[in-house]
């Protein structure tokens, strides 16, 4: 059986292709690893691919469930500029559709809301809440047309502790609890479904989305680009633990009080462990957790130099007495160290590109997280569609 190239690849040489191939089998042991060429942080080909060969085939974060609580109540999202809805069924279950009307491609919605049925808004065509077309205006006299194959197409969905991701892919390698594995019982003193949606801070980036990660997953850089969050931390007790399908980071807090920015605002859970948990699961998805705060972080390319950082913000209970303040020193410190990281990722994309650099070697102490994440890079690089 042949395999369809992708389309992403049929305007590379084959050489080209070999070369991806030939870079994407050199996985080495951190010490004596390299990391990946400037070239997959720059080239246009490669923005291409990674939207293919990655965000395509992996579980994207699109939401959380009280988004949509009652049978009737759906929520927009968009994966790899694809167009979705997220519907509560009058079963109580959580289903994903492409937002596309199968008459003509029109959009099911076109904003957050609620309703019996789901009407197209180009031609009113209608559909259940589980995806069945439940009428088509009009259209009793046209021949062959069988109403049960204009079913809305499905896209596999599954939650995790509240939190809503999507799967384009067919046949997905993992579930979502394969992915997730021992994260629930890592975060049992500050569990992730307690928190409820405060607000939604999106920053751009002029980077390639794989700068921006490779440097959320190194503690390296922190004490020479983040001298606010080093006072914090306890930087030698800084560690990072390689699992399968996320790499966790963690460090202890050098004090635990008031004037820490991270303190919790009087937490309603046992959640102050005196520690920052920061989860990274593959590709694009970062869980940042203490005290009785959640961040979360989705990193969403926008071309091969361009980068959306979008921050969730979860508490315990952010109308406690005297949350408000704290929450507000939270998202000003966050907001510091956004600029930070952003400022340092796009100084090194103009690096990548200057066409002075090809590739270097890695830290054994501090940058073993990244090297992890981009051998899954090179993995998902090395498939035979790619030759097509």
């Amino acid at each position: 059986m042949s395999v369809t190239p992708l389309a992403s690849a049929l305007a590379l040489n084959l050489a080209s292709k070999q070369g991806i191939l030939s870079e994407a089998r050199r996985i080495l042991p951190v010490e004596r690893a390299e990391t990946l060429p400037a070239t997959w942080y720059t080239a246009t080909e490669f923005d291409a691919l990674d939207r293919d060969l990655i965000f395509a085939r992996t579980w994207q974060y699109v939401g959380y469930e009280a988004k949509a609580p009652n049978p009737g109540d759906w929520f927009l999202a968009e994966v790899v500029g694809k167009p979705l809805i997220i519907v509560r069924g009058n079963d109580e279950k959580l289903r994903a559709f492409f937002n596309v009307c199968r008459h003509r491609g029109g959009p099911l919605a076109t904003e957050d809301g609620s309703g019996r049925v789901l009407q197209c808004k180009y031609h009113g065509w209608s559909y259940s809440l589980d995806g069945r077309l439940a009428g088509a205006p009009h259209f009793d006299g046209v021949a062959d047309f069988d109403r049960k194959n204009c079913k809305l197409a499905e896209v596999n969905l599954a939650t995790w502790e509240t939190l809503v991701f999507v799967n384009l892919a067919k046949d997905p390698h993992h579930t979502l609890e394969e992915v997730f594995a021992g994260a629930r019982e890592r975060t049992k003193d500050c569990p992730v479904r307690t928190k409820k949606f405060h607000r939604r801070i999106t920053y751009q980036a002029a980077c390639n989305w794989k700068v921006y990660m490779d440097n959320y997953l190194e503690g390296y850089h922190v004490p020479f680009v983040h001298p606010a969050l080093t006072s914090v931390l306890q930087f030698d007790n800084y560690v990072t633990e390689i699992h399968p399908h996320y790499i966790l980071q963690h460090s202890p807090f050098n004090d635990k009080d008031a004037e820490n920015p991270y303190a919790a605002p009087n937490s309603t859970s046992s959640g102050a462990t005196g520690e920052v948990v920061y989860y990274c699961v593959y590709p694009n998805f970062m869980l940042n957790l203490t005290g009785n705060r959640l961040q979360i972080n989705l990193i969403i390319p926008r071309g091969a130099d361009r980068t959306d950082i979008i921050f969730d913000y979860f508490y315990d209970d952010f109308d406690a007495p005297g949350a408000s303040n704290q929450i507000a020193r939270d998202i000003e410190f966050s907001d510091l160290v956004q600029a930070e990281d952003i400022a340092i990722c796009e100084q090194v994309q103009r690096g990548l590109g200057s066409g002075s650099y090809e590739r270097g070697r890695i830290c054994v102490t501090y940058e073993h997280g990244m090297h992890h994440f981009q051998n899954m890079i090179r993995k998902a690089y090395d498939c035979p569609e790619i030759l097509g």
